[in-house]
C-alpha cells in the first residue's frame, strides 16, 4: 500500500513538473510588432537581471551630447534560478565583426548574435520590448549547440533600463557612463 502511495505521489509530481515545463515554454502574448510566427517555436525562456550601460557621447547635432547604449550586461536565469546565459554586445564573426546583441550559454558556451527587427513600447518607464533575428551563431568548443539553433529572440516584460534623463547635458560630460538596472524575460525560438 505504501508503494502505491509513493508511485501516485511520483506521478503527481511528474505531471506538475511537465505542466510547469510546458507553461515555461509557451510563447508570451506580445504586440504584433514583435510577434514570431510558425514554424518557429519557443525552446528556452530566461529571466534577465542586469544593467543597460550608457555613455555620454556627441550626437548628430553639432555641440549636442546624449546617452548612447554601449552594451547590456545581464545574466539570464531559469525557473529554478539556475544560470542559463550571459548577455552583452560583441563582434559577430558571421558579419565581419559587426557588434551585435549576444547571448552565450553558461554550460556549453554556444553563442547567438542577433539584430533588432521590431520593437514596441509597452511601459513608458522601461526599455522597449523587442524582437531580434539571428545574425550569427557559434557552437561551443566541445560541440555544444544550445543557442546555435536560435532563429529569433524576444525581450519582453521589461522593467527599468532607460537612459538617464540628466548628467549628459554639455560637451564636457562626454565619456561619463551610467549603469542602469533592468530586468526582462528573453524568449528564444528555433525552427
Amino acid at each position: 500500500m505504501r508503494i502505491s502511495h509513493y508511485v501516485t505521489a511520483l506521478g503527481t509530481l511528474a505531471t506538475i513538473a511537465l505542466a510547469s515545463s510546458a507553461h515555461a515554454q509557451a510563447p508570451p502574448a506580445v504586440p504584433t510588432e514583435i510577434e514570431v510566427t510558425a514554424p518557429n517555436h519557443v525552446f528556452l525562456i530566461g529571466h534577465a537581471v542586469g544593467t543597460q550601460n550608457y555613455e555620454c557621447q556627441p550626437v548628430a547635432s553639432v555641440g549636442r551630447v546624449g546617452w548612447v547604449l554601449f552594451t547590456p550586461q545581464a545574466t539570464l536565469f531559469g525557473e529554478l534560478d539556475e544560470q542559463l546565459t550571459t548577455h552583452f554586445f560583441s563582434p559577430n564573426p558571421a558579419e565581419d565583426r559587426v557588434v551585435r546583441a549576444t547571448w552565450q550559454d553558461s554550460q556549453d558556451t554556444s553563442t547567438v548574435w542577433a539584430r533588432a527587427t521590431g520593437s514596441a513600447v509597452v511601459d513608458a518607464d522601461a526599455i522597449p520590448w523587442v524582437r531580434l533575428q539571428t545574425a550569427g551563431t557559434q557552437v561551443g568548443p566541445t560541440g555544444g549547440t544550445t543557442l546555435a539553433v536560435t532563429t529569433f529572440i524576444q525581450r519582453v516584460n521589461t522593467v527599468g533600463g532607460l537612459a538617464p534623463t540628466t548628467g549628459c547635458d554639455r560637451p564636457t560630460d562626454v565619456g561619463k557612463k551610467a549603469f542602469v538596472p533592468y530586468t526582462a524575460d528573453y524568449v528564444f525560438y528555433k525552427n
